[in-house]
């Protein structure tokens, strides 16, 4: 078979609920103390303490990188079994490098933490918890309200807080700002609050996380300052924006754009095929225009903690204010059906050869959302066999880097075992193609989908 070239997660629990602070303002913990005029020195020396809250995906590489930079971390994460796992090593190596890890806990340059009062100890926070949506694309930000309390009511005179989460435009005034307020403190004068959106991609090697500019939005021009002097040191560069808000807005952008251009590729991928052309061969000549193009590659749908999400924190907040986004919601509704598209085609493929979807046995090549990862959160192949599974088929999978079964979309576990043989199955659908690991298997597949559009076309191999 020849391959064409080409958030585990754990949070601040607990239920929604408005923030409500009643502690006198700066209270009485050290470096908080009514009348004191002295905040403590803010990004001024390399002697940094900083507290990064959540360490899942994105928190605990942002973790690393700081102890590589010399910072000594706070790690905090109120999940148990998170905070065993990463003290045991066992973390996602795409994401993680191991022996970076290990060597930050042996130095005691990462400490790992369940407790938010270890907030108190740092001279700056982070703030890197997960921002998910529920099954009705609605944002769940329990998450975020309980880590930003947690931050507001353990914060010091002089600290700077940041926060990286992807969230709503206004999310850093109304959970940070204006409760630190209520607090006592004057932002951009005792304490720094700013937002800085996360940009890391997990299992790719072409940007690594301390290689991609970093935009900064303070909620004044010192909070800016005060967040590029700590995020120089695990970035290149930086882009000031003039607000929170901007900043905010910037990473919807950013994802809402790659949303709505992959629910477009998808659609020149299926004309493709009607009208009988390559997909890729056909994208590949559209991307040797050096302007006006941007090559987006078809699949079968999105999954992680970006795309299937951040979009929907847009909508959201526009719903609020009456306003109407149709592009952007029939992309999002695009996407999500995405799945059930290669379930119907996948009933096609098989009808074409007398087989019905009731009772076919079809294995899935690959659970993870993208390759080279084991995060199968929002994955389209966990949708795609909970459909399956309800349209008769029994479905298996093989994903060697995820490594272990995994329930669907619906709640049912996937078995999640060993290539199997061709006489054991009568459809492969092919959804994660990892590098590095042994394809062969899908060359004696009696009829494989291909919904990657990176395998080569022959009699036994379909395109989506």
């Amino acid at each position: 078979m020849t391959v064409q070239s080409d958030h585990v997660v754990s949070f601040f629990g607990g239920g929604a609920g408005g923030l409500a602070f009643t502690e006198p303002p700066f209270g009485s913990r050290d470096g908080c103390r009514e009348g004191s005029t002295q905040p403590r020195p803010l990004i001024e020396t390399d002697r940094l303490t900083v507290a990064v809250v959540g360490l899942g995906y994105v928190g605990l590489p942002t973790a690393l990188s700081l102890v590589s930079s010399g910072v000594r971390v706070l790690g905090i994460d109120t999940s148990v079994a998170r905070v065993g796992a990463i003290a045991a090593g066992e973390v996602d190596s795409a994401s993680v490098d191991r022996w970076n890890l290990s060597q930050a806990l042996a130095m005691g340059m990462l400490e790992l933490h369940e407790n938010p009062e270890a907030l108190a100890a740092a001279d700056a926070v982070i703030i890197c918890v997960p921002t998910p949506v529920d099954a009705s694309w609605v944002p769940d930000v329990d998450a975020l309200q309980h880590a930003c309390s947690a931050v507001v009511e353990n914060a010091h005179l002089g600290q700077l807080i940041i926060l990286t989460s992807t969230t709503y435009v206004g999310c850093t005034t109304a959970l940070l700002a204006v409760p630190l307020a209520a607090r006592g403190f004057t932002v951009g004068e005792d304490i720094n609050v700013a937002f800085c959106p996360e940009r890391l991609n997990p299992g790719s090697s072409t940007f690594a996380h301390d290689e991609v500019t970093r935009v900064i939005g303070g909620v004044t021009a010192s909070c800016s300052l005060a967040a590029e002097r700590l995020l120089e040191k695990i970035s290149p560069g930086v882009h000031i924006v003039s607000s929170p808000e901007a900043a905010e807005l910037s990473k919807l952008i950013e994802n809402t754009f790659r949303a709505v251009n992959i629910a477009l590729v998808n659609e020149f991928a299926e004309a493709s095929r009607v009208l009988g052309v390559d997909a890729i061969e056909a994208l590949d000549a559209a991307a040797s225009k050096p302007y006006g193009f941007m090559a987006f590659q078809p699949g079968p749908g999105v999954g992680g903690h970006c795309i299937p999400c951040d979009p929907h924190y847009l909508l959201w907040r526009l719903r609020a204010e009456r306003v109407h986004s149709p592009i952007i919601e029939q992309a999002m509704a695009t996407l999500a059906s995405r799945p059930v598209r290669v379930a119907d085609r996948a009933g096609e493929v098989l009808a074409s050869r007398g087989i019905s979807i009731k009772g076919a046995r079809i294995a899935l090549a690959g659970l993870a959302y993208k390759p080279g990862v084991q995060d199968v959160r929002e994955s389209p192949a966990l949708v795609l066999a909970d459909v399956l599974r309800r349209r008769g088929a029994l479905v298996t999978a093989h994903d060697p880097v995820v490594g272990r079964d995994v329930a669907d979309a619906g709640g049912v576990p996937i078995s999640n075992g060993d290539a199997p043989r061709s006489d054991d199955i009568d459809l492969a659908i092919v959804m994660t193609l990892h590098p590095g690991s042994d394809h062969s298997w899908l060359d004696s597949a009696p009829l494989v989908l291909d919904t990657t559009y990176r395998l080569d076309r022959s009699p036994t191999v379909v395109p989506l």
